[in-house]
């Protein structure tokens, strides 16, 4: 079965994430399907005195391809749905 979910990136405590299409059964770093985008949480690329420091993550996705492996039928954590839910993506497939 086909999923969306995060993958781990970073140090530690300064998580940095790639949202990928991958096969549910890999592993959390395995080999991926495909890059859908990426996910910061403590806005770490952003420069420290910037006012994008106030938004709650920063994400860069490639909208797109998201809705196409949804459409084939992925299924998406619960984490990522949040992300898009954010982002206006649609998480449902289309009819």
């Amino acid at each position: 079965m086909l999923c969306i979910r995060l993958s781990r990136l970073g140090t530690k405590n300064r998580p940095y994430y790639r949202m990928v299409a991958i096969d549910s059964r890999a592993q959390r770093n395995g080999a991926c399907l495909e890059v859908l985008g990426t996910y910061d949480p403590c806005n770490i690329s952003v420069p420290k005195d910037s006012d994008q420091k106030t938004e709650k993550g920063l994400t860069s996705l490639k909208t797109d391809r998201i809705t196409y492996w949804v459409n084939q039928g992925a299924k998406i954590s619960d984490t990522v749905k949040n992300i898009l839910k954010r982002a206006n993506i649609p998480t449902k497939k289309a009819a």
